[in-house]
């Protein structure tokens, strides 16, 4: 994707003014892309009420981004190697403040998801770019490996405030807020980056895989929206079962594409590692469940409890906090246990978290779904560092840009296919509480197979980090 030589003509003996311009510059733009990945499910309600949108066109507002940031974001650093790593940076970030005010000044649940579309486009560009930009100002090991800690604590951060920051906003203007306040913040990223001088790379440059960046669109776009649409219209109508026909087809002809090519942006041999290929189906995993959670409570808060976006960003706490505590903890304990038992301990986690709310009813007091929070919290904030961590440890040096790309894609198309099984479940499911019940219980089975899924993997061969 993005290669990790290339060097910025300026003093490494400390830190430079110009790295700590990019470091600010990176870790703002990734902090809105985060964000906008938890902070609208608090807006569920407000919206909903505006736009008169049922739970399917809630769906499609929250999952409109994140799979389009999935989709893209595998071509996002060819598109650094090609164009500027600064170049592709600027733009991403120009184009998520522009959708941004786009999605603030919506007057109709079709412009928003258009809207969000665009800033998914955006984000897929900001990430690639993001990591590119660090890895070339940084050349020191020790140096770089603190600039991605701190820039991937900032997304951490970002995504454990979102459900407060974003309730406060729309207690106070509106629904609209969540957005525009993107758009200063993006602003603010433009300036700081017009300071970081142009990277001038030496490295080979990989061509674009156009054919499959075409059918990884299709094929991630047509299973979501069968997900989506298949309860609201039907499993035998006509448009779902050509959407199923669509899916298939773009998956075998994508997987096809990417084994036969001489450079695909996914290559499939690498699969064959079980280092590689376990920790991206846990993250897969663990996105969706985790994500599909935040989308299913908060419907169940603002419209079973009948509670203000504030309440529902407050609600959250006892979780995002946990995520947060979880990301910072993840290296010692790493250090301490392992990988292979810690993911595994996760998994089981979040079993356990998502078994603990199978209380949910109208009247269920708020401290019992308050208690199973941390273990969800913990798992979740976890995984994610640890599994980077075994994925990054898998692979030669020169395919770590297309290592990350894959790890970050698997776990926003998680988060995409979660909000469309879990809401497809709560539209399916009469009433409302019944179908939160199923939803957990397919979230802890799906818990289950993660950590079977690991264990079996790796269990020969742990990973030894």
């Amino acid at each position: 994707m993005f290669p990790l030589n290339r060097k910025l003509p300026l003093p490494m003996n400390s830190t430079s003014s110009a790295q700590k311009w990019l470091l600010a510059a990176t870790s703002i733009s990734y902090v809105i892309v985060i964000l906008d990945t938890s902070i609208v499910n608090v807006a569920l309600a407000p919206l909903a009420a505006t736009l008169h949108s049922t739970i399917t066109g809630l769906q499609w507002v929250v999952s409109a981004y994140t799979v389009t940031f999935a989709s893209l974001l595998l071509s996002g650093g060819a598109l650094c190697d090609k164009l500027g790593a600064k170049n592709v940076y600027l733009t991403g970030l120009l184009l998520f403040a522009l959708a941004s005010a786009g999605c603030g000044f919506s007057s109709t649940l079709f412009a928003l998801v258009f809207s969000r579309i665009v800033q998914g486009i955006g984000a897929a560009l900001l990430v690639p770019a993001s990591l590119a930009l660090i890895n070339s100002a940084f050349p020191e090991s020790h140096q770089r490996a603190k600039a991605i800690s701190l820039w991937a604590g900032c997304g951490g951060t970002a995504m454990a405030a979102g459900p407060l920051f974003g309730g406060l906003l729309i207690q106070l203007f509106g629904w609209r807020s969540i957005f525009l306040v993107n758009v200063p913040i993006a602003l603010l990223g433009v300036v700081l980056a017009a300071r970081i001088p142009a990277i001038k790379s030496t490295a080979n440059r990989r061509p674009m895989d156009f054919a499959g960046q075409l059918l990884a669109i299709i094929a991630l776009g047509s299973s979501i929206a069968v997900l989506i649409e298949g309860v609201h219209r039907g499993w035998r109508d006509p448009w779902i079962c050509g959407g199923v026909t669509v899916a298939v087809i773009a998956w075998g002809l994508f997987i096809f594409t990417e084994r036969t090519i001489n450079q695909p942006m996914l290559p499939m041999k690498l699969f064959r590692l079980a280092d590689f290929s376990a920790p991206v189906a846990v993250s897969l995993i663990s996105g969706l469940v985790f994500y599909g959670l935040f989308f299913l409570l908060s419907l169940y808060f603002e419209t079973v409890r009948g509670w203000s976006s504030l309440d529902t960003g407050l609600a959250f706490l006892p979780l995002t906090v946990l995520v947060t505590l979880g990301s910072f903890s993840a290296g010692i304990l790493n250090r301490r246990f392992g990988a292979f038992w810690l993911i595994a301990g996760c998994c089981g986690l979040y079993a356990a978290g998502f078994a603990g709310l199978m209380i949910l009813r109208e009247n269920a007091p708020y401290w019992r779904i308050a208690l199973c929070f941390p273990a969800l919290g913990l798992a979740a904030g976890i995984i994610t560092p640890v599994a980077t961590t075994v994925v990054m440890g898998s692979i030669a040096k020169e395919q770590a840009g297309i290592a990350a790309g894959v790890l970050n894609a698997s776990r926003q198309t998680g988060s995409a296919l979660g909000v469309a099984l879990f809401g497809g479940l709560l539209s399916a499911v009469e009433p409302l509480a019944a179908g939160i019940y199923f939803a957990v219980c397919l979230a802890i089975a799906l818990s289950l197979l993660a950590g079977l899924l690991w264990i079996t993997a790796l269990s020969r061969n742990p990973p030894r980090l």
